[in-house]
């Protein structure tokens, strides 16, 4: 049995911290979902990997973000809805409504400047 520190890691530590830290965003969105309105001041920036499998937005939208695009989910949204594994929310780009289906594994960044709090996840997903 190796005691030394620096042995594989066969729980996954990693893979657990990220999977918590995404269910702290999932419960936030599942909270304002839930009340049909985003409470006193908060507001979301969410940003997300638009190629992930699971993603979907307008073509158009994966053509000008090929890699990542940050939405803003504050005073103008409609159907949103939030799952165990994504939300899906109707917003406006350039005036018209998207349908988006936004998986929790593709989101790299979580904040809500109402209260200065946020989350990073790295490029492999897990939380720094």
């Amino acid at each position: 049995m190796d005691r030394s520190g620096t042995g594989k890691d066969y729980i996954g530590y990693q893979a657990l911290y990220q999977a918590a830290l995404k269910g702290v965003v999932r419960a936030a969105l599942q909270k304002c979902a839930a009340l049909d309105a985003l409470p006193g001041d908060h507001h979301f920036y969410i940003t997300f990997r638009t190629r992930m499998p699971g993603v979907q937005i307008a073509d158009y939208l994966k053509d000008k973000f090929p890699d990542e695009m940050t939405i803003v989910i504050q005073h103008q949204y409609w159907d949103f809805e939030v799952y165990d594994d994504r939300f899906e929310i109707i917003l406006k780009f350039a005036g018209v409504p998207q349908h988006l289906r936004i998986p929790f594994a593709a989101v790299t960044r979580f904040f809500d400047p109402s209260v200065n709090f946020g989350l990073p996840f790295d490029s492999e997903g897990a939380a720094p």
